[in-house]
């Protein structure tokens, strides 16, 4: 990233759950400069989450998704992702399965198919995110996060973030005109001059 020449439309942009595991130079001003801990959807997110993953699907009146984004508390945007999918595949597999029922009663009893109902449009219906939830996991534990929001504390300290640093007032500053802050430490660290 060094010998990049300034070009302003280009982001560089790395994503970890291995905060810990970072190469110290990475995290050096003038490379990653920004690092932002990003935490797990709260309620409002993963309803959102939901949304966009269910958008192109036809979702049944009697899903309430803001009762699973309440209940996947903890959940990643990924582990949200993998129960709406999920739920999917047990929609499409009912909807086969009704097929093939439909077709095997049609091959016994020809005439009785003008009695059978039209096609209902198939929708992901509440049972099929009950079924789903069943195998939903949290890929992300507690310890997992602790660490996490350790490693950004750290992360914040060290770059000095929160420090006390104040401008003085210029009253401050006539009074203590003569003052160097450096001063303490140079006349102390006098005889350890590296450059005499």
């Amino acid at each position: 990233m060094d010998g990049m020449s300034a070009k302003k439309t280009v982001f560089i942009i790395g994503a970890t759950n291995r905060p810990d595991i970072i190469d110290p130079a990475l995290l050096r001003p003038g490379r990653l400069d920004q690092l932002i801990y990003i935490p797990l959807p709260d309620e409002a997110s993963r309803h959102q989450i939901f949304k966009a993953c269910l958008r192109k699907s036809p979702v049944s009146k009697d899903v309430d998704l803001w009762a699973l984004a309440k209940y996947t508390q903890g959940f990643s945007g990924a582990d949200i992702t993998e129960i709406c999918q999920r739920a999917v595949k047990y929609a499409i597999r009912e909807n086969i399965e009704k097929d093939i029922e439909r077709e095997r009663r049609a091959r016994e009893n020809p005439e009785a198919m003008e009695e059978d109902e039209g096609d209902e449009v198939a929708e992901i219906k509440a049972v099929h995110f009950e079924e789903s939830m069943k195998y939903a996991r949290r890929s992300v534990s507690d310890a997992d996060i602790r660490k996490y929001q350790a490693f950004a504390q750290t992360l914040q300290q060290s770059r000095g973030f929160g420090s006390e640093f104040r401008f003085a007032d210029h009253s401050d500053a006539a009074a203590g005109a003569g003052s160097d802050p450096f001063a303490a430490s140079g006349a102390a660290g006098d005889d350890d001059d590296l450059y005499s």
